[in-house]
């Protein structure tokens, strides 16, 4: 059965490990085999099979087909499109559910812009980096919310049209793999932190 609610347990196990994570990630990007997944994270493919099994058990990944390998079957998969939760079911679902949820985007967001700075990816004059530190009472966050929405709209406008002129027969420009993230939440100073609090996004990032 498909995975539809925030709460399904079967979600939260399978966010659960940052090395499931990292394989939902690749896997929503191209089809790929336990054997070519092992090699991009670096990981055994023991490992990385057990991990691709426990995604495609869970309803996350669906195999969509095998090749030959020297006397063995080599399985193909791809992920699942992720369910799409509203703002009343995300403000309506366990902790656990969401600090599952929460920990796995930020682990994505780190390591797709880690590896995107690294080759250059914010080298344009055109690109943004940017951290802002607000102080807003409850209107202000609504209505700096209901802004981000906005933007979100615009971003599927924007990406719509590009798509028409991508389809273009003729003179058509090649595609551009362009990446935004966008967070809006209530924040908490770095130096309100205890001694060694600042090492947590360290910590998520070594476990791959």
């Amino acid at each position: 059965m498909r995975i539809t609610s925030i709460d399904d347990p079967r979600y939260v196990k399978a966010l659960g490990h940052p090395l499931r994570v990292r394989i939902l990630a690749l896997l929503e990007e191209e089809t790929s085999s336990p054997v070519q997944l092992s090699k991009r994270l670096g990981a055994s493919l023991g490992t990385v099979a057990y991990h691709v099994r426990t995604l495609h058990e869970l309803g996350l990944l669906e195999d969509v087909g095998t090749t030959p390998r020297r006397g063995a079957v080599e399985h193909h998969y791809k992920a699942i499109p992720r369910p799409q939760f509203s703002e009343e079911a995300w403000e309506g679902a366990s902790p656990v559910a969401k600090q599952a949820l929460t920990d796995a985007t930020l682990i994505q967001i780190l390591d797709y812009c880690r590896i995107s700075a690294a080759a250059g990816g914010f080298d344009r004059g055109e690109a943004i980096v940017t951290r802002t530190a607000l102080k807003l009472d409850e209107q202000g966050w609504k209505d700096l919310s209901a802004a981000f929405a906005t933007v979100l709209d615009r971003m599927d406008e924007i990406e719509g049209q590009a798509a028409a002129r991508l389809g273009d027969a003729d003179g058509a420009p090649a595609p551009m793999n362009v990446g935004a993230v966008l967070m809006l939440f209530e924040a908490q100073r770095f130096s309100d932190q205890p001694a060694g609090g600042l090492a947590i996004g360290q910590a998520n990032g070594a476990d791959a």
